[in-house]
């Protein structure tokens, strides 16, 4: 494989157990199981598919595209901030995503916010400098850079020695 090609898989995997399946009645409750060995609970979601058929504890697809959006952002704008010497202390995001209708009538992800916030060691970098390592990240993302839905950055900063 070049440097730019790799390979991620994820096995899952369904039983349908004793239920009626032709008829609907039927748990879309699954496990997804990564290929680093990490076990996660799935689900379609219940705004998708009613109670009890889905599985609100679990995480469903939608989720899970909020998801790799969000770390994938991170990712690229910690590894940016630790280039530009800015001493991230810590980061958390309030990620959502928004479905609706495309133009051509598709239930589709249309908008994903991201709403980083970042605690850093000192003043030192102005928001201005943070706010060009969130264009970096996000321009970097492979997440961001493989979907069509809008990706808005709505970070928030603060400094460690403010609490």
């Amino acid at each position: 494989m070049s440097p730019h090609t790799s390979r991620h898989d994820v096995r899952t995997a369904w039983v349908r157990g004793d239920q009626d399946f032709l008829a609907g009645h039927y748990s879309r409750a699954h496990t997804l199981t990564f290929d680093g060995g990490a076990v996660v609970a799935g689900s379609s979601s219940p705004s998708v598919v009613r109670l009890p058929w889905s599985d609100p504890a679990a995480v469903d697809p939608e989720e899970l595209l909020v998801a790799s959006l969000s770390s994938c952002h991170m990712l690229w704008f910690l590894d940016y901030a630790r280039h530009a010497g800015v001493d991230v202390m810590s980061y958390s995001d309030e990620a959502s995503g928004e479905m609706g209708e495309d133009a051509q009538g598709r239930v589709v992800m249309k908008t994903v916010t991201l709403r980083p916030n970042v605690v850093i060691a000192s003043q030192a970098a102005p928001n201005v400098a943070l706010d060009a390592l969130h264009e970096k990240a996000h321009a970097a993302c492979f997440i961001a850079n493989s979907v069509r839905s809008t990706v808005l950055i709505q970070p928030v900063y603060a400094d460690a020695r403010d609490g």
